[in-house]
């Protein structure tokens, strides 16, 4: 972990470079989403996120567009060209989930499991040994923001 004086540990930015992210400690967890929100907020077939407790991640941007499609979920983007950014869930409190594919250090962080696997696509073929959780994997995400 880093404290706040040192350089950060993980950095990223949107596409345009409008939204730059920054966090001062590791992940508490890295995981692929398969759920129909998580598709459609990122347009793939798959989404992966990275898990940060809130207070060591700063997002910088003029241009941030927050959205709330479904209570409790609040998903931020770049205003300037539409990048997902984050995502915050009212039953995951404390915690802020940025989207993989920003991240500068994306070789250093693998996914750890699966989320919502039950509603992955039938054609799509992530071949590993992670957990896979049938729906939510956030019981698991508790335990290790813990």
């Amino acid at each position: 972990m880093s404290d706040t004086n040192s350089s950060p540990l993980i950095t990223g930015r949107c596409y345009c470079g409008a939204s730059t992210i920054s966090a001062n400690a590791r992940p508490s967890a890295i995981a692929y989403c398969h759920c129909a929100d998580c598709r459609r907020v990122t347009g793939a077939p798959v989404s992966a996120f990275v898990a940060f407790d809130a207070d060591a991640v700063t997002i910088s941007s003029a241009v941030l567009q927050e959205v709330t499609a479904n209570p409790g979920v609040t998903r931020t983007f770049c205003g300037s060209c539409g990048s997902p950014i984050a995502g915050s869930y009212d039953y995951l409190p404390g915690q802020t989930y940025i989207s993989l594919g920003l991240l500068d250090q994306i070789d250093a962080l693998s996914p750890q499991m699966h989320a919502h696997d039950e509603a992955r696509p039938d054609w799509l073929c992530i071949k590993d040994d992670l957990p896979r959780f049938s729906s939510s994997s956030r019981d698991k995400l508790k335990e290790q923001s813990s």
